[in-house]
């Protein structure tokens, strides 16, 4: 178990990470990350053919999942602090939905993960979005993921949200990124959080969000005219990720905790 987006433990956002040694079943892998109970669970299988060196698969307690930035980030973390990757070379990721994704360490021990860019597209709010949300909205969007983007007038008001999650699972979306700009005099750029009701246990609130931030990144480097960002997830534990737009692909960066590590005995 590693929590990822920080350097800290019990920060940013816990994943679990199964390190296989050979191919699963799908149903089994669903069955471990419903134990597991967190946002999602990681499964990474060794390849011995192609480029790629690992297979990487992502399971919330619910659904498998097209793409999944913490668990990439904690998997890699994983991997590197384990030993089975050398920190000099990068790990190159198979996804079955997200194409090949690369992490690379740096000197400093953080991580850089080479994501695709999703942009949200404009799009008209859902119905009853600001109504579940509880707050006016300034501009709406939806993504290749199709997550919903909100964006709201304050950083204040997005820390306050505490929304409907009943209603916003009725909206037809895998999440809702509610998103601001910071505050004058942060050290961070924009803030947002990430309600999934329809893919998520418990509040429906993911912690910290790697794979909305490969349509926060673009988003925001629009319009705060740079392509090197820091994002803040407020949510209860709360993250950083540093972003950088790259043409059509995004680099997620940051750190990562191991919490646990042990043995699955089924």
């Amino acid at each position: 178990m590693v929590d990822a987006f920080t350097d800290a433990p019990f920060r940013g956002n816990p994943a679990g990470v199964c390190l296989l040694d050979q191919a699963a079943d799908a149903a089994w892998m669903q069955h471990v990350a419903a134990e597991m109970k967190h946002s999602e669970t990681a499964f990474v299988r060794p390849l011995a053919e192609g480029e790629e060196d690992y297979e990487l698969r992502w399971f919330t307690p619910l659904v498998e999942v097209a793409l999944c930035g913490h668990a990439t980030l904690a998997s890699a973390h994983a991997l590197f602090t384990s030993g089975a990757v050398p920190a000099d070379r990068p790990i190159r990721f198979r996804t079955l939905r997200s194409g090949v994704l690369t992490v690379t360490r740096a000197a400093d021990g953080g991580l850089r993960m080479d994501f695709p860019a999703t942009p949200p597209a404009e799009a008209a709010a859902p119905d009853g979005l600001a109504e579940a949300l509880g707050a006016p909205l300034r501009w709406v969007g939806r993504t290749a993921q199709n997550d919903v983007v909100a964006e709201l007038a304050d950083e204040e008001t997005v820390r306050e949200l505490r929304p409907d999650i009943a209603a916003l699972g009725r909206i037809d979306a895998r999440g809702v990124v509610p998103t601001a700009r910071a505050t004058p005099g942060r050290e961070h750029d924009f803030v947002s959080r990430f309600f999934g009701a329809r893919v998520l246990e418990g509040d429906g609130e993911d912690p910290v969000t790697g794979s909305a931030h490969c349509a926060l990144a673009p988003f925001w480097a629009e319009r705060l005219g740079r392509d090197a960002l820091t994002g803040y997830q407020a949510s209860a534990r709360g993250g950083y990720v540093r972003t950088e737009l790259r043409g059509d692909r995004v680099v997620l960066s940051g750190r990562a905790v191991t919490v646990l590590d042990g043995t699955l005995r089924v």
